[in-house]
């Protein structure tokens, strides 16, 4: 049996699978040889490697390097040969896992299928929990999830089980908050299919949300691009106290960079402010950096991360990374591209919103911020959990501000709802009592999954349309994102505070200065919040809920219905023609904000992420038409009647006519959903043309063979008409660098020639001439 000398990375590939149950010997504290047979697929990177690259980049580039740069350019597919510039030059990169959640695996699975691949080359994760909607309860929600959606779990169980994919069933919790109790580790590289990836810098690691095209390289081995991140430091100075959480400061950060503030960079947390933060509250943080646009946070090791790591199962790993703390923290006199400076001792509790995560306000002020632009006091429903908030210190100091209720006789005024977001921590805080409080409060305690957070709530409360307000501890508040209402007002902000306004049952209230009224008339304040970092006794891991793959599962088969509505196998797309694209109709030009939300809506759309026919359903029909204000009501230029986006796009391509979006600025922030750009490709689109692009939603376009372009000049945005044709030119002489041009035809004759814009590199343009990155896979494999 092969046996291998055993440094942190190694051991995070036998940790990964189940870590809570793994027992190793004693004699790993002498640093002995383990067998690391049975832990498969093993793809072995090694802090002896990591430092070996930082030392040769360190070498190359002649001066001190932050720690996202370490660890970036640690994992350096070339370290001696790699071109190296922030925010300029492409980096080939070998991460060292692969997480997807099953929304968005569907089409990453579908895809490595068509790879023709036997098995995936890095270990890889498949986490259910984006299809369990929120209705009655935990258990009976969870029942009702298995059996609607079986076809889909089964298909990723069997796919997982060929491929060497593990596979978290449903209930086992969040993707992200799985991720850090088992896989994420100081120092390691992780892609995952979802934007709030990067909630596991929270424990020193570079985990970055990706499509599933990104996915299907890093599992096919094939070294994955990322543009060189700028670096954005946060330092962090004073100290936590009070009815101030680790949410404030990002969600303070969200409004100092806004929601595209962040784009291309990492933002790298710093300063001595940083070890008066818990690991999971580092996490949160990390975590809602996706709102700024930001290719990642992170945190540098500390004696945070150890206890967390040891609370884990994980001792062995935070022994390794005690030795090799000097690779985990940024060096001295390390440069930033730009500086934020923060003072926790004078952070305020923040709430943000509504229908933007940016727009931030101080607690004491929302009330009259509230009655100043007409937003509804009332608060109807109060939200607690989500991956960026179901911590089991998050779940104590919600607790704590219960309890105190409860003992005055006082329950929730607004409905309360709680997620645990794993199996662990709903077991834990069922044993610890934490439940107990919530639900006498009035809450209700819900299934170990997204749910509300993504738009899986089957909220009955008020009807569509009904202008209202919640609170929530989520991290992203769009219109009409969590109940499909675009008249709800959503705010998110604590758990803490989520608790203290959903029993005080308004946004007018300030638990620092105000006070709540018994039902005996008593009046009292609530004392700042409490709540242990990590439970006193090891955590309750509940129900074992994960399913390693077989050693070889070659000889298995996974099915796919052809008459499934929910899952349908994927043709390839067809490649470019070699000629300029020509004549195109401008599908529609978006007016204001246009996330991935709008793109490709979630919500009740999720049961069809498996088949991209029938979520080809929902493109864009969310967006503004410039035209006319409206959505989903655009003009169809070959008949010259009105339609919905996804009917007129069709007939477009039934008719062989090619078209184009034109967009307005950060086109396509939010999720990472690659549905947002497999639907253009799919109905006939060739290009989006936008002020700019959410670093995702871009490279997305491109993996699918689209051409996402900026205009040179953003206002000539304005000079785009609806009825106009569009064709772009350039295209046999596309290099990385050199603009393409845009004919613009108009319908009384007249004609504009614009600039465009691109980050195409290569390899990209390569996907972009044969059809997808799929494509482009496929050829170099024969």
């Amino acid at each position: 049996m092969a046996t291998y000398c055993l440094t942190v990375a190694r051991l995070q590939v036998a940790l990964g699978h189940g870590a809570r149950r793994l027992h190793l010997s004693a004699a790993y504290r002498a640093k002995a040889k383990v067998s690391m047979s049975r832990f498969e697929p093993t793809s072995f990177v090694n802090y002896e490697r990591l430092q070996s690259n930082v030392e040769i980049v360190r070498k190359r580039l002649n001066r001190p390097l932050t720690l996202s740069e370490k660890i970036v350019y640690g994992h350096l597919d070339d370290a001696h040969n790699q071109e190296i510039e922030r925010g300029r030059t492409y980096l080939r990169l070998r991460p060292d896992r692969v997480a997807m959640q099953d929304a968005t695996a569907q089409m990453a699975m579908l895809q490595f299928i068509s790879s023709g691949l036997p098995k995936v080359a890095v270990p890889s994760t498949i986490h259910c929990d984006h299809l369990i909607e929120a209705q009655i309860g935990g258990a009976q929600d969870l029942a009702r999830a298995k059996e609607i959606n079986q076809e889909v779990y089964n298909f990723l169980s069997s796919a997982g089980a060929k491929y060497g994919v593990g596979f978290w069933k449903p209930g086992s919790g969040i993707i992200h908050q799985i991720i850090l109790e088992n896989y994420a580790y100081p120092g390691v590289m992780l892609i995952g299919t979802d934007s709030h990836t990067p909630n596991g810098g929270g424990l020193g690691a570079i985990c970055i949300g990706v499509g599933g095209a990104d996915a299907v390289d890093v599992m096919a081995g094939i070294p994955w691009e990322l543009k060189c991140p700028k670096v954005i430091g946060v330092r962090l100075t004073g100290t936590l106290s009070g009815w101030t959480s680790p949410k404030d400061v990002i969600l303070k950060v969200a409004g100092i960079l806004t929601v595209k503030g962040g784009t291309g960079a990492i933002v790298e947390y710093h300063g001595p402010g940083v070890d008066s933060i818990s690991c999971t509250g580092m996490a949160t943080i990390c975590n809602m950096g996706a709102e700024i646009g930001a290719t990642t946070s992170v945190f540098p090791y500390n004696h945070r991360m150890r206890t967390y790591l040891e609370k884990t199962g994980r001792g062995q790993i935070a022994a390794l990374a005690d030795e090799y703390s000097d690779l985990l923290v940024p060096d001295e006199g390390c440069k930033y591209d730009q500086i934020i400076e923060l003072n926790l001792d004078e952070l305020k509790p923040h709430i943000n919103g509504p229908f933007t995560p940016d727009l931030a306000h101080p607690v004491s002020k929302i009330g009259a911020m509230a009655e100043k632009n007409s937003w509804p006091l009332d608060v109807k429903v109060g939200l607690i959990g989500s991956c960026t908030n179901s911590s089991y210190e998050d779940m104590g100091r919600a607790a704590s501000v219960a309890k105190q209720a409860l003992d005055k006789g006082l329950k929730c005024k607004a409905q309360f709802t709680v997620t645990p977001g794993s199996e662990q921590i709903r077991a834990t805080i069922e044993r610890d009592g934490y439940s107990k409080i919530l639900s006498a409060v009035g809450g209700v305690v819900l299934a170990n999954a997204c749910g509300p957070c993504i738009g899986q709530w089957d909220r009955r409360d008020v009807k569509k349309g009904e202008k209202n307000t919640i609170v929530t501890s989520f991290n992203r508040n769009f219109t009409a994102r969590n109940d499909a209402n675009p008249a709800t007002h959503a705010f998110v902000t604590s758990p803490e505070i989520v608790t203290a306004l959903a029993i005080a049952g308004t946004l007018n209230f300030n638990p620092e200065t105000d006070y709540l009224t018994a039902p005996n008339g008593e009046k009292f304040k609530l004392v700042p919040p409490s709540g242990d970092e990590l439970p006193a006794r090891d955590f309750d891991p509940g129900q074992d809920t994960y399913q390693h793959p077989p050693a070889d599962g070659s000889s298995l088969n996974v099915e796919v219905n052809p008459q499934s509505n929910r899952l349908q196998l994927l043709e390839p797309f067809d490649k470019w023609s070699g000629s300029d694209l020509e004549n195109m109709v401008v599908l529609i030009k978006v007016k204001g904000k246009c996330t991935t939300d709008h793109i490709s809506a979630a919500g009740p759309w999720l049961k069809f992420r498996g088949h991209l026919d029938n979520i080809s359903n929902n493109m864009l029909i969310g967006a503004v038409n410039s035209e006319n204000d409206a959505v989903n009501k655009i003009k169809n230029h070959l008949t010259g009647e009105y339609g919905g986006v996804p009917d007129v796009a069709r007939h477009y391509k039934a008719s062989g006519v090619s078209w184009v979006v034109v967009g307005d600025d950060n086109y396509g922030e939010g999720s990472s959903r690659e549905h947002a750009a497999l639907e253009p490709r799919h109905l006939g689109g060739r290009v989006i043309i936008v002020k700019s692009f959410a670093r995702i939603h871009e490279t997305n376009l491109k993996k699918q063979g689209l051409l996402p372009l900026t205009f040179s000049n953003p206002s000539d945005y304005d000079k785009i008409r609806p009825d106009d044709k569009i064709s772009i030119r350039g295209l046999k002489t596309f290099t990385p660098g050199k603009p393409l041009t845009a004919v613009v035809k108009h319908s009384d004759g007249s004609e504009e020639t614009l600039q465009l814009n691109h980050s195409f590199n290569e390899t990209q343009i390569q996907w972009f001439q044969a059809g997808s990155a799929l494509n482009r896979m496929k050829q170099l494999q024969h």
